[in-house]
């Protein structure tokens, strides 16, 4: 009984990925794009960027086989699913909470054979706006340099969570602008590592800032 419950589960869990992808797509579909900056990320890259700017990413880079790390959580399972769905590669699974080195050891795995990578540096439960220290650890392990990147749209809305999450609504114009690469010294210690995180952070402030006022948006960083 426990073996038909669970394999009903991961059915459902499958189809309402499929539904989700679908009407993010459609969605995404009538958005106006513009971005602004070198996208790294296409060459096999590693992509940062906050957890509010969740869907709005997905769907910017849909179709593009990017490996995104993903939680082992219930939503986790929801979330690999719709990426799956709509052009992602299979997600990595853990997080800093749990699984955090298995997930460590596939993105290592994944960028030295070429896959993209993104990531959301804060996640999965905060504090908002604060990455933590897994990317520049991964930048540092791979050589691969951390993009910056942030999305913004008009009009949009910002969800009730913990990370108040972007969603653009119909018709949006829609930004994401990328800043320039961060490298990382394969001898860097923890302090160094810490600086660049923290710098990292205002990169991110900085471009979110950017990509609101572009929009005639106003308010803190990423926050309007």
């Amino acid at each position: 009984m426990a073996t038909r419950r669970s394999r009903w589960q991961r059915v459902g869990m499958a189809s309402a990925g499929w539904l989700l992808a679908w009407a993010l797509r459609a969605l995404g579909a009538t958005w106006r794009v513009r971005a602004s900056g070198r996208d790294t990320i296409a060459d096999g890259g590693l992509g940062a960027t906050w957890h509010c700017n969740l869907l709005l990413g997905t769907v910017f880079f849909r179709d593009r086989g990017i490996a995104m790390c993903v939680s082992r959580s219930r939503d986790g399972d929801l979330i690999a699913a719709i990426l799956r769905h709509i052009g992602y590669a299979d997600p990595p699974r853990g997080s800093s909470s749990r699984g955090g080195s298995t997930a460590l050891r596939q993105l290592v795995r994944t960028l030295q054979s070429g896959v993209a990578v993104g990531l959301l540096t804060d996640g999965p439960r905060g504090p908002a706006r604060r990455s933590k220290i897994g990317v520049v650890g991964l930048a540092r392990l791979t050589g691969v340099p951390i993009t910056p990147f942030v999305l913004s749209a008009r009009p949009r809305l910002r969800l009730r969570s913990w990370d108040r999450t972007l969603l653009p609504m119909p018709f949006a114009r829609v930004v994401c602008r990328f800043g320039d690469p961060i490298a990382v010294p394969r001898d860097a210690d923890p302090e160094r590592e810490e600086r660049l995180c923290r710098e990292l952070d205002r990169e991110l402030g900085r471009l979110a800032e950017a990509a609101d006022a572009s929009l005639g948006l106003r308010g803190p960083a990423g926050l309007g």
